[in-house]
């Protein structure tokens, strides 16, 4: 009885899990590409190549999601620009004796998306998200990245689930 139960319930699984898909996307229908030029950096953080990286990670987030293609900005039906406005490391925990125990580095970028098609702001918006890390530049790298990560994934959900 119960190997009957369970052996109907993986064949209930297997049968209806696949009917339904939700990808949680919906970029209107006119949209079909999406321009994303240079990001600006007005930070004064100092990195090198801090716009070029995230300007980076957010193609390859569009690229990775493949709801919209990358196009050319004169000819895309839509355009993602922004400022990398703010970068802040920060102390985040202290322990005894005032010892900085980790340290969160907070990404902040300003962006518009525009519908080029209809001529018409779709959204504009501060975006800011962080990273943290203990000690030594290499891990503080590491936390820079995850923070321009967290950041460029944000831009894409507001994209194409922001509808």
């Amino acid at each position: 009885m119960r190997v009957t139960f369970l052996l109907f319930t993986i064949v209930c699984i297997l049968t209806f899990g696949s009917c339904y898909s939700f990808t949680g996307a919906s970029v209107a229908p006119h949209l079909k590409t999406v321009a994303i030029p240079l990001f600006e950096d007005v930070s004064g953080f100092g990195e090198p190549g801090l716009r070029e990286k995230f300007t980076q990670k957010v193609i390859e987030m569009f690229r990775n999601d493949n709801n919209l293609e990358i196009g050319e900005r004169l000819t895309s039906d839509s355009i993602i620009e922004g400022t990398i406005s703010t970068v802040i490391d920060a102390p985040s925990v202290i322990g005894g004796n005032d010892i900085i125990k980790t340290r969160r580095i907070t990404v902040t970028v300003h962006a518009t998306y525009t519908d080029m098609k209809l001529r018409k702001k779709v959204w504009e918006r501060d975006f800011s998200n962080w990273g943290e890390y203990t000690q030594g530049q290499q891990v503080r790298d590491v936390a820079l990245n995850d923070a321009v990560n967290k950041v460029a994934e944000d831009i894409l959900l507001e994209t194409v689930s922001g509808w």
